[in-house]
C-alpha cells in the first residue's frame, strides 16, 4: 500500500487531541525504533509499523504519510530524548567549546551505540523533500536546542539564541550530518568523524 498523499505532513502533538491518539502516536512511533534497531532502514515497513504498534494499516497512514514522514518524526523523537538526557545533569567544561564538543561526544555515541537505527533515521533524513519539511525543521529545531546547551551563555534560555549562534549551530549540525553518513555508509571511522567535529567547534569557537 502506497501513502495516499506524499504532500500531508505527520499529525503533530498539537493534532492529538486525546490520550488514546497520544499513547497510540507513541506506539507507532516505539515500533518504528524497534523494527529499525533490528533492522535499518529496509526493516521499517509500513504494514510491519502497523502490526507492531497495534494499529490499522490505514490510521498508520493518518497518523504519518509515508516510511520517510516516519522515520525523519522518529529522529525528532530521538533528538527530543537527547535534550532531556542533557538537561538533567550539568555539562563539563568551563568554555563554550568544551561544552559544545562534551554534546557531540555524548550525542555521536549513542548514535554509534545503535548502527543499524542511525543508519534508518540518516538514510530517511537524506531522503526527506519538501514534503516532509515540517519533521525535518523539527530535527533542525531539536538538534539547534540540543547544541545550544553548549552555546548558551550563563542564564541565557536554549530556546532563545541569537543570530550568532544560531549560525554556528547551522555549521556544526552540516558537518555533524555529513559525518554521520560518511560514518554509516563506512566512509569514515568514529574517530575520524570525532576529529571533524572537534576541529569544526575548535575553529568556530576560538577564545
Amino acid at each position: 500500500m502506497t501513502s495516499p498523499s506524499s504532500s500531508v505532513s505527520s499529525l503533530t502533538h498539537d493534532d492529538l487531541g486525546s490520550a488514546a491518539q497520544r499513547a497510540r502516536h507513541q506506539r507507532i512511533l516505539d515500533a518504528t525504533i524497534a523494527l529499525a534497531s533490528q533492522g535499518g532502514f529496509d526493516a521499517v515497513q509500513m504494514r510491519a509499523v502497523a502490526d507492531r504498534a497495534d494499529v490499522a494499516l490505514g490510521t498508520l497512514y493518518r497518523y504519518f504519510p509515508s516510511k520517510i514522514h516516519l522515520l525523519v518524526s522518529a529522529l525528532a523523537r530521538e533528538f527530543e530524548q537527547a535534550n532531556e538526557a542533557f538537561a538533567r545533569k550539568p555539562l563539563p567544561g568551563d568554555t563554550r567549546a568544551e561544552r559544545m564538543a562534551a554534546v557531540l561526544h555524548g550525542a555521536t555515541k549513542s548514535l554509534q551505540r545503535d548502527p543499524h537505527l542511525t543508519e534508518a533515521l540518516t538514510r530517511a533524513f537524506m531522503f526527506a523533500d519538501a514534503s516532509v519539511g515540517d519533521e525535518s525543521r523539527a530535527v533542525a529545531h531539536q538538534v539547534t536546542r540540543l547544541l545550544m546547551r553548549g552555546l548558551a551563555e550563563p542564564g541565557q534560555e536554549i530556546d532563545d539564541p541569537t543570530e550568532e549562534q544560531l549560525a554556528i549551530t547551522k555549521v556544526v549540525r552540516d558537518v555533524w550530518l555529513a559525518g554521520v553518513v560518511q560514518w554509516v555508509t563506512g566512509r569514515a571511522t568514529a574517530e575520524e568523524v570525532t576529529t571533524s567535529l572537534d576541529v569544526t567547534v575548535r575553529l568556530l569557537l576560538r577564545p
